[in-house]
């Protein structure tokens, strides 16, 4: 029987809305395979149809997810969703098949005999390790908005592997609730925007985009100097370790920190 590949958008909408039209072909599954974007060689005995994102449809894939495997089922799909690797619109489709055509149910994810349930499940904790390492190493910086200057808004830039941001967002938005603060996310420009007091959500940034429009507050410099200052007079010198530093906290965290923004300048 001919394969059929079905070419969604990188994004969860994209995947979702892949599964259920993966679903509405009605053909069963084990000739349907799901594919992020389009590769560069074709196969040989396969028919490929692109789908393009439908919120519908994505909604009511997420219901069904929700009611049928449970919340923490349906957010291990999505945290694998969000994963930067490729192969994962098929892990999460055929994890998706096992939970609701082959039985697994809402145990789904235990069923780690399943390749493709344990590439999801590693997919899954891939994503959650690196949100949980956002949260630690994000530093917000305050920067003076609009005309006058005289607005404050909290901004945070990070250069995650996956897409972390709709994972990081409500941690803040809980502990940060009367502020107005937004994370950027510089490898696939998006921002998770906060307004004070009210619900956050995402936005993609313009091509014209440029933060440099944007500068720091008066005391915004002066705090971040103390700050490094501090991290530099709390160190021993003779008990400094780099290997385990990087091991603890990588470059590509530090990068972003600005207790090591002045130490990245000096070693240029």
């Amino acid at each position: 029987m001919e394969e059929k590949y079905l070419i969604c958008e990188d994004s969860l909408e994209g995947i979702f809305t892949g599964i259920y039209e993966a679903y509405a072909l009605r053909e069963g599954h084990t000739h349907v395979h799901m594919q992020i974007g389009e590769e560069e060689n074709l196969r040989l005995f396969a028919t490929y149809r692109y789908i393009p994102p439908d919120p519908v449809k994505t909604d009511k894939v997420a219901q069904t997810l929700k009611r049928r495997l449970g919340e923490h089922t349906y957010h291990a799909l999505c945290r694998a969703a969000a994963s930067c690797y490729r192969d994962k619109g098929e892990a999460v489709y055929r994890t998706v098949v096992d939970a609701l055509t082959a039985g697994s149910g809402r145990r789904v994810m235990e069923n780690l005999k399943n390749p493709h349930v344990a590439r999801c499940f590693e997919l899954a904790r891939f994503t959650a390790n690196e949100a949980h390492y956002e949260t630690e190493f994000i530093r917000f910086q305050e920067l003076a908005a609009g005309d006058s200057g005289e607005n404050r808004i909290l901004f945070s830039k990070i250069g995650p592997k996956n897409n972390v941001v709709p994972f990081v967002m409500p941690h803040f938005a809980d502990r940060l609730s009367i502020e107005n603060f937004m994370v950027y996310d510089e490898n696939r420009k998006l921002f998770g925007v906060h307004p004070a007091r009210e619900a956050w959500y995402l936005v993609s940034a313009g091509e014209d985009f440029n933060l440099q429009e944007f500068p720091l507050s008066e005391k915004e410099e002066k705090y971040q100097e103390l700050f490094r200052a501090f991290h530099r007079t709390i160190g021993i010198k003779s008990r400094e370790n780099k290997k385990l530093q990087r091991q603890m906290c990588a470059y590509r965290y530090q990068d972003y920190m600005t207790e090591f923004a002045q130490e990245g300048k000096n070693e240029a």
